[in-house]
Formats: C-alpha cells, sequence, structure tokens
C-alpha cells in the first residue's frame, strides 16, 4: 500500500468526484483512477462505487477513509520533522475561511507567511454551510484550521480561540418606517420580513439566539449565504437585515440603526483540533495570526 494512492483515495473521497480531485492534486484524471485501483486491489475489496453524477464511499470505502487521514497525518509529521532539522518549513497548511471575514486582512496575512515560510502551500476554502461546515471539515480532517463565527457554542473536539468582534446593526431602506429613527427595540422587529444567512452561519445564529432570548419571534425570507451582499437585498427593498458593522461602512440608500434590548456581537474565532497534533506549518500560521492581530481589532462596535 503506497502513501500516494491514500492521498489520492482520501482526495476523491472528499470531492466525490474523480475531475476535482485531479484538480486537486494537479495530476491527470487517469492516474487518479489508476491509484484507486492499485489501491483496490491491494485491499482486496472496492471502496468506491463509481456512478455518472458522483462517486460515493462503499462500506471498505468508509471504513478506510479515516485510517487513511490518519497515515497521511503522520506522514507529513514525518517529513515536517526533517524539514525542521534542515532548516527549512514545508508542507501544506489547509485553512478554512468565511465569506466575509473582514476583522481580518487575510491576503494580508497571507502573504506575510509566505514571505516568511515561502516553501509552505495555504490550501484556503470556505464551505457553502457556513461556519458549522468549516468546523465539520475540521472534525472530518478536510482542514487544519478556520476562521468561525459560533456565538455561544463549543464543539466538541474543536478548540476555539477568540480573535476579534463586531457589534450588530439594523439596516432598513431609506424609506423605511424605522428610517427616521437612531435606535429600536428588538420586540418591535416582530413580524417583519428579514434578509439573513441560511442556518449554520455565524451571523444568523447571532440573530437567532438574541431573538430567542428575548423571545420575538422572526421572520427571515430571504437567505444568501455571503452577507456582503445583504445591503444591496436591503436596498431594494426585499426586507431588513441585521448584519455586522464591518460590512456597512459607506453605504448609500439605507438606513443603520442600533437594536436595544439584545445582545448583538459578531464573534470572530479561531477553530482548530484537540484530537491531533497540527503541522508545524499550521502552528507556525496558528502564531502568526496571533502576532498579526492589533489590539485595534477586538472591537469593532
Amino acid at each position: 500500500m503506497e502513501l500516494r494512492h491514500l492521498e489520492y483515495f482520501v482526495a476523491v473521497a472528499e470531492e466525490q468526484n474523480f475531475t476535482r480531485a485531479a484538480a486537486r492534486l494537479h495530476i491527470v484524471q487517469s492516474a487518479v483512477s489508476a491509484a484507486v485501483k492499485a489501491l483496490e486491489r491491494d485491499l482486496g475489496a472496492p471502496l468506491l462505487d463509481r456512478n455518472p453524477k458522483r462517486v460515493l464511499l462503499t462500506d471498505a470505502g468508509q471504513a478506510l477513509l479515516p485510517k487513511a487521514r490518519v497515515a497521511l497525518d503522520a506522514a507529513r509529521d514525518a517529513a515536517d520533522a526533517v524539514a525542521e532539522v534542515h532548516g527549512g518549513l514545508r508542507g501544506t497548511v489547509r485553512l478554512g475561511t468565511m465569506t466575509s471575514v473582514w476583522l481580518i486582512d487575510v491576503p494580508a496575512l497571507l502573504g506575510e507567511f509566505h514571505r516568511r515560510h515561502p516553501g509552505v502551500l495555504v490550501r484556503t476554502s470556505a464551505a457553502p454551510s457556513g461556519s458549522q461546515g468549516l468546523i465539520d471539515a475540521i472534525t472530518d480532517r478536510r482542514l487544519d484550521l478556520a476562521f468561525v463565527s459560533l456565538p455561544g457554542a463549543r464543539p466538541p473536539g474543536i478548540d476555539l480561540t477568540d480573535l476579534a468582534h463586531s457589534g450588530v446593526d439594523l439596516v432598513v431602506p431609506a424609506d423605511h418606517p424605522l428610517a427616521g429613527r437612531a435606535s429600536v427595540p428588538i420586540g418591535e422587529l416582530a413580524g417583519l420580513d428579514f434578509i439573513d444567512s441560511p442556518i449554520g452561519f455565524g451571523n444568523r445564529a447571532v440573530v437567532d439566539r438574541a431573538f430567542a432570548t428575548a423571545g420575538v419571534p422572526r421572520r427571515v425570507t430571504i437567505e444568501i449565504p455571503d452577507i456582503a451582499t445583504a445591503v444591496a437585498y436591503v436596498r431594494h427593498g426585499l426586507g431588513i437585515a441585521l448584519l455586522p458593522s464591518f460590512v456597512l461602512a459607506a453605504q448609500e440608500a439605507v438606513t443603520v440603526l442600533k437594536v436595544t434590548g439584545a445582545d448583538l456581537r459578531w464573534p470572530l474565532s479561531l477553530a482548530t483540533p484537540t484530537d491531533r497534533t497540527l503541522s508545524t506549518a499550521s502552528r507556525a500560521l496558528i502564531a502568526l495570526i496571533h502576532d498579526f492581530l492589533s489590539p485595534a481589532l477586538h472591537s469593532h462596535d
């Protein structure tokens, strides 16, 4: 059994598609197919159920996947140890991020990391199911660490380090009945149409939690995965929205109000696993994240 074959198998299992796995691995699809078939011959069992739409794991494949990830992590750690002896950091860091994470300048952060450690590849990805999806990816060993927003939550097997937070304000169209006010009690928002992120996203969790605590019903009529675009939906009269203040700068044709009687803070945290040792490269990135944050970032109310 070759480590390369395990790597290709894991890529196909995670992508559920040979073409996407090949693109991720930067090799031709035929090489991926040949490697998986060789692994199946070595193990004496089919690992994948191939069909035209997507590739699914067989029972044997499901049993192998977590073991394959552990083996690949161990091989990575061994290579890291040798690289450290020779004075050069190598490897890959799989970093999860949200679609809008403006409390941290991620491109500047990764640019500095690349200057310090040019031999490390940082592979970033966003989860279509929001912060909860990023947590699931860490648990499944598909990510090493991630920027997430999980108000009040401490998932099992995950360590959350608070990095910063932002206030959450109400945005209404400029001609809305509430537009002439500076603030509004949360109880007055019952029955209005809201634009929000889908369930699983940090912004949605913050707002749902605040309304539940206040005992105020809320109706979400439009769900969008990128909160940065929500203001445009509000501007065109499709509803109102509660959004982190960092997406509300210099907005036109809308009015921003404070909501009273509720805890509306959008937290930004760094999520890492507690069930395994992270690579040297991942630990180096975590250290830089902490160095990179200035005291001014810790509050954006």
